[in-house]
């Protein structure tokens, strides 16, 4: 397994966090983002990710690489699903190993609003009454087939 990586398949947590342990880890900070039921008053039925994959890892390992000059002896792994994900599967994995807890904190929460901001991954929510694409990540250019926002921005 890479530790930046896009898959198919479901996440196996303990993969990430194995890849994120060494022997100069006083900390590793875990972050599971799983599919919500509600968002605000509508209910979500499934969501569906699309990626550019080959870009997305390499914004993934971008990330990695930001995280290690704010915190020069993190160690980073990141594991992000796409496909169709029912309510409570897990669809990103962030563990960062850091000397010291409140490292591993931050650069965790600083991954994640990462890939929220550069990483082309697109999320399709299914709703009980309609869906919507959902997200807006800074510099992406291309946008998946059915995207309400065409082909490129």
């Amino acid at each position: 397994m890479k530790r930046f990586n896009i898959t198919n398949e479901p996440i196996n947590n303990q993969d990430v966090i194995d890849q994120v342990i060494h022997h100069n880890a006083g900390a590793v900070s875990v972050f599971i983002g799983t599919v919500r039921e509600m968002t605000g008053d509508k209910q979500t039925k499934f969501l569906h990710y699309e990626a550019y994959v080959p870009m997305a890892e390499k914004q993934l390992q971008k990330i990695g690489e930001e995280i290690l000059v704010k915190w020069p002896k993190a160690i980073t792994a990141i594991s992000h699903r796409i496909g169709t994900l029912q309510i409570s599967d897990v669809a990103v994995t962030i563990a960062v190993s850091t000397p010291h807890r409140q490292d591993a904190f931050d650069a965790s929460r600083y991954a994640i609003e990462r890939i929220k901001e550069i990483v082309p991954i697109w999320k399709k929510e299914h709703y009980t009454d309609g869906e919507e694409w959902v997200g807006n990540q800074k510099g992406t250019e291309a946008y998946p087939a059915g995207h309400p926002e065409g082909v490129e921005k």
